[in-house]
């Protein structure tokens, strides 16, 4: 490899050709700095549809802190393709995300892999390099303010830049024109930067400045598809660079578009401008106008980094021009022309209707017939935060109150109410299934009394994945009692769930959540809380977040929450991005296998997001044997998350579900999987037109938490909910009103509903209706002036094999279980299981022996609980090679040793239980030199032991909660996100040693400083009172494992201590002194660490 490498790079006198064409911006003169006034600022924002919301909840968070603002409880207001308000033509488009293909990225915590650096200029042939090929100007970032775009433009103004032309696009059409002047000042600007670029322009900007009553802005993602396929038909797109000049962009979302769609660097001038007039009108306060401009394009820049990273991009090369996203609502003959290769299903908004909203927009700030006294301010918006002249939502006070005043008081009549309103969008379209009517007299309609019972449809229900440490313990059992009773799932979401709530209360009612969720972050997943399920699930995505993973702040890590998650109370919890054990749909396959062995009476589910694809992908779980696919909508609630991924990631879950249902028909696959929904479900409609596209069973969230008593104030990721359902803050959760009875009348009156219809459309189960499109159809007029356009014919395509062919589940998966390796352990092993007595048994492992040691785990924690057995109850040894995730989930008592090599994931989510891997003893080799066992070893373990005498892979204790391990040497990214226990390393690291460990220590010897990632911990030597830890560590490890790395240590212990390095997480180091300082002076624990970290 390394050959390889130095012959390209030796090729040519690159650095030569770099050092004499390269051009740093900041190198270029500076150019004057123009301040706007307030009326210049305020009539433009009204020009471009800024609102008052927007300047409020996000561009002043971006401008004051630098970073991306947050929000809470999913998207409840319309898409932008059938919203009765005029929308920005960025809102039509949706960010694609990796889920099971690939992983997407952690640019925070694994910001080495990436860049945001880039240049403009001439690429010239990629195959024939020369010194022209290097005339670039280099920019650190996308996103550029107006100095630096004034560099540009006059970069040979002096003639000092040779081989450099900008040529300035006015970005405007006329007004009165309507579309057709639209389109047709398209083509005179394509032909426009054609004649430029044969002119010598080597840059060009498009600029939609200076515009008036007369001109209007065209709309800038519009414009720079437009130049940037014009430029790739004619084969003259690598000859120029495209920087986007524009009043337009102000969030992420803006800036991610225009890059993927061409743009080199984008200059938000107004946004900046209004950042600038924020300070300068005394509200933003602190900070000089500069520095709020430096913080919009930091939080820019860091915002476009994250999109790019949900889909496992690292650099901003890669994602320039890659088109990464899903039109939804917007013409063929747009996209065609435009929009190049976008994939858009239903059709939507034409040219016309983009002039006419862009228009509406523009005389907001012209109006026709002149200024009206007192109307100069922006709108108010209401697209994030309900207001009565704002975009509507579905839940709002008339609908929060009906459905509380409903279900409270046992009132049906009132709950109709609520469901009409919630259902009658022929006044206000809210949701793509508000577009659909039911198709009767099909089949006869039949008595109420023939449809099947409230009781069995409510099995068909579950609660969304909301964890506990999201929402208050009294707000998460409330969920838990009540579909209990109803015969129905609540899930624990992913933060794990107390094992007290697996006991019967004394009146017969379970706290215990029936499905438990597995995600990335891994808290609190350990063989009891596997054991303890009827589902479980594999969250591969969420709603509202797709891509993304999340982070609990200390200061929100209090003691309750800390213990179930196998954490410390007050030190911060991360939740990676990807799951480090799912890298392909192969991956997947083998943790549906892994979490099928740690309980083999359970489903497994994989929760996946609606996007453009997400059919093939759920496929794909089918063929990896999931029980159950879980497809949630792009509006699905969150305690927390970035308000760019909360509005545009992800698609309506109508468009993922027929997508999915017609994949799984089409490719014979229908029969073997349980298909879920979710997403703003929220009436008897909303189950029955899911069910007739597909949908098995049905998720809700949000409606269940209203019920609860949540008032949709949106603060959820502020720990201040008012009503006690978002916070565990003790003074609040005391407001929670909610009661069991509630959540079970909501659920009974949507089965009732649900009843209704069926009876109607002559359905005496709701299985019957499953897969019925026929039973749908579009509304026969819509009187809609944007979704007139939008054709939904995609959605109801008739069954791929006719009508004989399985439209629901009706078989089970074959798991493999029976030839499982396990089955004869658990036999050998029943003097153990059944006595307790201590049992010894030696056998043969090959590669294809998989999550060996599971079963038989799973086993032990049926039988015996949490607590396990007695250490070393167990012992098992093993010779030759393990498959992968050898050793995972075993408890307490379960004693593994293997004589050869394992695979990946050896221990993973280990549970008390001992896992030893050695060379065998015949082996001449080295340990310390080769490698023994792969990657992602003890990703999420919690208790126990794991040492390995050899070197491993990457990401060596992932997510380590509580385990101690020991090993010879690991590849990069070692204890990464870790949260307790400790890491002993006797050899080499890799890079990014420690990211994102927020708890446990690390032992590391002759660490090199310069690979670990110190943005959470530091290097210290070892401390005096750590000394004899290590050395007992390395003593056992030595006698476990005969290592002679290990003995050579021991034998000159006074030297080898020195070279002994501890890295330690600065906020757990805090922890723990406040802890010895309250155990000094006799003071609550708790209450001392939770004060110290929150001042």
């Amino acid at each position: 490899d390394d050959e390889i490498k130095d012959g390209l790079a030796n090729a040519a006198p690159y650095g030569e050709w770099l050092h004499a064409g390269l051009v740093r911006l900041e190198d270029l003169p500076a150019r004057e700095h123009i301040v706007y006034p307030h009326s210049s600022v305020l009539r433009r924002q009204r020009a471009f549809g800024y609102t008052e919301e927007e300047i409020r909840i996000i561009l002043t968070p971006m401008a004051k802190n630098g970073g991306e603002a947050l929000g809470s409880m999913g998207t409840d207001s319309p898409i932008a393709a059938i919203s009765a308000k005029p929308r920005l033509l960025f809102d039509y488009f949706s960010q694609l995300f990796a889920q099971v293909t690939n992983p997407p990225l952690d640019a925070i915590r694994e910001e080495l892999v990436t860049s945001l650096g880039g240049s403009v200029g001439p690429e010239f042939n990629l195959l024939d390099p020369g010194p022209a090929s290097c005339r670039q100007i280099a920019l650190d970032f996308p996103v550029i303010d107006n100095d630096e775009l004034a560099k540009l433009i006059h970069v040979n103004a002096d003639g000092n830049q040779p081989g450099f032309a900008a040529h300035v696009v006015r970005g405007l059409f006329p007004v009165q024109g309507g579309g057709e002047a639209l389109a047709n000042r398209i083509t005179e600007i394509r032909q426009e930067v054609s004649q430029a670029i044969k002119d010598g322009a080597h840059i060009i900007v498009l600029s939609d400045r200076d515009g008036d009553a007369e001109d209007a802005p065209i709309p800038s993602l519009l414009l720079t598809a437009a130049v940037h396929h014009h430029l790739i038909r004619e084969k003259t797109r690598t000859k120029v660079g495209l920087i986007v000049e524009s009043g337009e962009v102000r969030e992420v979302h803006h800036v991610a578009l225009l890059v993927g769609f061409g743009a080199a660097a984008i200059n938000p001038y107004l946004a900046m401008e209004s950042a600038e007039d924020l300070v300068r009108q005394g509200v933003i306060t602190g900070i000089t106008p500069e520095k709020a401009v430096a913080n919009v394009i930091k939080s820019l820049g860091k915002g476009v980094l994250k999109v790019m990273s949900k889909m496992g991009i690292s650099t901003i090369a890669s994602y320039t021009g890659a088109q990464v996203f899903e039109a939804i609502g917007l013409s063929r003959e747009v996209v065609d022309e435009y929009f190049v290769g976008v994939t858009s299903k239903l059709g939507g908004v034409s040219i016309d209707l983009i002039a006419q909203e862009t228009i509406k927009r523009h005389h907001i700030a012209y109006p026709p017939g002149g200024e009206i006294p007192g109307t100069k301010r922006l709108p108010i918006g209401g697209e994030y935060q309900w207001r009565r002249e704002g975009e509507p939502h579905l839940f709002d006070p008339e609908t929060v109150f009906a459905l509380q005043h409903a279900t409270r008081n046992k009132r049906y009549d009132i709950f109709k109410r609520y469901t009409n309103r919630v259902d009658d969008q022929s006044k206000r379209l809210m949701t793509l299934r508000g577009l659909f009517d039911f198709k009767v007299g099909l089949r006869p309609a039949i008595s109420i009394d023939e449809v099947e019972s409230r009781s069995a449809i409510i099995k068909r229900f579950s609660t969304g994945a909301m964890s506990y440490g999201s929402i208050s313990a009294e707000a998460h059992e409330t969920l838990a009692i009540a579909m209990n009773r109803l015969g129905g799932k609540s899930n624990t979401g992913e933060g794990g769930e107390d094992p007290d709530r697996y006991v019967l209360e004394a009146n017969g009612d379970s706290r215990r959540s029936a499905i438990k969720q597995v995600a990335s972050g891994r808290f609190g997943v350990t063989s009891e809380y596997l054991v303890n399920a009827d589902d479980i699930q594999i969250k591969m995505a969420q709603g509202a977040k797709p891509g993304e993973g999340g982070q609990l702040p200390g200061g929100k890590v209090y003691p309750w929450i800390a213990k179930v998650r196998y954490s410390t109370p007050g030190v911060g919890l991360i939740s990676p991005p990807p799951h480090h054990d799912i890298y392909s749909i192969e991956d997947l396959a083998q943790l549906i296998h892994d979490l099928k062995n740690a309980n083999k009476n359970a489903r497994v589910h994989v929760k996946l997001v609606a996007e453009v694809g997400v059919g093939t992908v759920a496929a794909g779980v089918s063929k990896a044997h999931a029980d159950v696919v879980l497809i949630s909508g792009h509006d699905g609630g969150t305690g927390a998350s970035p308000l760019t991924s909360l509005k545009h990631a992800g698609a309506p879950w109508e468009l993922g579900l027929a997508e999915t249902q017609q994949t799984l028909m089409l490719n014979k696959l229908r029969d073997r999987i349980v298909v879920q929904v979710d997403g703003q479900m929220k009436t008897g409609r909303d189950i029955v037109i899911a069910a007739l596209l597909g949908g098995e069973e049905f998720g809700f969230a949000t409606a269940p938490l209203v019920v609860s008593g949540c008032v949709m104030m949106r603060v959820c990721h502020l720990d201040t909910c008012p009503v006690g359902v978002a916070t565990q803050n003790p003074e609040l959760r005391a407001r929670f009103s909610g009661k069991p009875e509630f959540v079970e009348t909501f659920f009974e009156y949507i089965a009732d509903e649900v009843r209704e219809y069926l009876a109607a459309l002559g359905f005496r189960t709701l299985e019957e209706a499953i897969g019925q499109v026929e039973y749908l159809e579009t509304k026969a007029a819509i009187n809609h002036w944007k979704a007139s356009g939008l054709d939904l014919s995609p959605l109801l395509a008739p069954p791929a094999f006719g009508d004989d062919s399985p439209r629901h589940n009706t078989t089970k998966q074959e798991h493999g279980l029976a030839g499982a390796l396990d089955n004869k352990l658990i036999e050998l092993a029943s003097a153990a299981l059944t006595k307790s007595e201590n049992v010894n048994i030696e056998m043969a492992i090959k590669n294809v022996n998989r999550t060996v040691g599971t079963m038989l785990g799973s086993e032990i924690t049926r039988r015996f609980g949490g607590a396990g057995l007695a250490p070393d109850t167990i012992n098992v040894s093993f010779h030759g090679t393990a498959g992968n995730s050898f050793g995972a989930f075993i408890p307490r008592g379960l004693t593994l040793r293997l004589y050869g090599d394992a695979n990946d994931y050896v221990a993973k989510g280990l549970s008390g239980g001992r896992v030893i891997v050695r060379p065998d003893e015949k082996a001449s080799f080295k340990s310390e030199e080769n490698v023994i066992a792969g990657n992602v070893i003890g990703y999420g373990s919690t208790s126990g032991e794991i040492m390995i005498s050899g070197r491993v892979g990457e990401r060596f204790c992932v997510r380590n909660s509580g385990a101690t391990a020991i090993v010879e040497g690991i590849g990069d990214h070692g204890c990464e996100y870790m949260t307790g226990g400790i890491a002993l390393i006797l050899g080499h690291t890799g890079r990014n040693f420690a990211a994102g460990m927020s708890g446990g220590r690390a032992f590391v010897l002759d660490l090199d400083p310069d690979l670990v990632n110190t943005e959470m911990v530091d290097v210290l030597i070892l401390p005096a009172d750590q000394e004899i830890v290590v050395r007992d560590l390395i003593s056992k490890f030595a006698s476990e494992t005969g290592s002679r790395i290990a003995e050579t240590l021991l034998a000159n212990w006074s030297e080898s201590k020195k070279r002994i390095s501890m890295v330690m997480p600065r906020d757990y180091a805090r922890v723990l002194a406040a802890m010895e300082r309250a155990e000094r002076e006799g003071l609550p624990v708790d209450e001392v660490v939770m004060e110290a970290l929150n001042g």
